[in-house]
């Protein structure tokens, strides 16, 4: 049964990116088994990330309790993070990934409430790491905290999984959304309400692959990402033996043709794929576009890897207002995610 009171009757939707910001969510990595062996390596970059963002807007972090709430301090403070802008929410979660398990924040300018939050399911992306009860309520709790009000779709969604131009276009990947372990009862058609009623958009634009070894079954956060309207960075490989070079070739080929709600094409900018990262024999999900865009800066994941200041010098063409800024993500993405996965923003209105 669909829903008949949605955010988009309400007249809210999901802002892009790029728009200003007043915080970013974040959840305290903690589970060793999202980086079984290397946890203790990932602290500071996470925290060289967290730097940045206290530079540029409020950081809002998810903590179990008073002890990872010190902990965290203590490895914020050794980066010199300005701990004037971090705010600690006493908020339990599984695991760090804010972007899929955090709130989708959707704001209408002209309404007496503001901002509202709608709290998609979450299954871990289709079951494969439970348990995930904690996460799946995190949205709400937030909203909870702030008084705002709450939207439940009823259907499985991942932050990570949408793309937005800020203006009425949403961007997804069918590898992800088709895929049976997140909603089987529902087709393309009936995603594509969910979709527009919930994010308040009216375009759904559609690439069908993601990259290997990518355990979300192929997030657009990877692969396509807006920097304006009606531009998109693309990842491409560049090498042809790859077994990324076929499905980013098909990806490129589908953006080309697409048509914004306008009429206009989409201007789209190539970015290229790191060299494969291989970490005990499993090739991780490297890409340049799991990039997070903060207020004053780009905070871009680096491969200790001969492309990475190309691809910061692509960035950086594409936000001109903005300071690009790489960070290793060696040992990060050995969790089979980085920078963009592990926030969620939470626009200013």
């Amino acid at each position: 049964m669909f829903p008949t009171n949605t955010p988009q009757q309400a007249g809210y939707y999901f802002p892009a990116e790029f728009a200003p910001h007043e915080a970013t969510w974040l959840s305290w990595p903690h589970k060793e088994a999202s980086w079984p062996g290397k946890i203790d390596t990932i602290y500071a970059p996470y925290s060289e990330f967290v730097f940045y963002l206290a530079n540029s807007e409020k950081v809002r972090i998810n903590v179990l309790d008073e002890s990872m709430q010190q902990f965290a301090i203590q490895h914020l403070q050794k980066a010199n993070v300005n701990l004037a802008n971090v705010e600690f929410f006493l908020h339990p979660t599984n695991d760090a990934w804010c972007r899929d398990h955090g709130p989708a924040f959707l704001i209408n300018p002209s309404a007496p409430q503001k901002k509202v939050v709608v709290d998609w399911g979450y299954n871990a992306w289709g079951n494969k790491y439970p348990p995930f009860d904690l996460d799946d309520v995190i949205p709400t709790s937030i909203a909870q905290h702030f008084n705002m009000p709450v939207y439940h779709p009823g259907i499985i969604m991942e932050g990570g999984s949408v793309e937005f131009n800020g203006a009425g276009t949403l961007l997804t990947s069918t590898a992800c959304l088709l895929n049976k372990n997140r909603n089987p009862h529902l087709n393309q058609q009936q995603i594509e309400s969910f979709l527009c009623a919930f994010y308040g958009v009216h375009q759904i634009l559609w690439v069908d692959e993601g990259i290997i070894g990518d355990d979300t079954d192929g997030h657009i956060d990877d692969t396509v990402r807006f920097v304006n309207e009606q531009t998109v960075l693309s990842v491409v490989e560049e090498n042809t033996k790859d077994e990324n070079y076929a499905l980013l070739q098909h990806n490129l080929k589908q953006l080309s043709q697409m048509r914004l709600s306008n009429g206009r094409s989409l201007d789209i900018i190539e970015l290229p794929m790191p060299d494969p990262v291989i970490y005990e024999d499993q090739r991780l999900p490297a890409s340049y576009a799991n990039f997070y865009i903060a207020n004053k800066y780009v905070i871009v994941p680096t491969f200790r890897c001969s492309k990475d200041e190309r691809a910061l010098e692509i960035i950086s063409s594409c936000f001109p207002e903005r300071k690009v800024v790489g960070i290793d993500s060696t040992d990060i993405i050995w969790g089979l995610g980085s920078f963009h996965c592990l926030s969620q923003q939470e626009p200013l209105v």
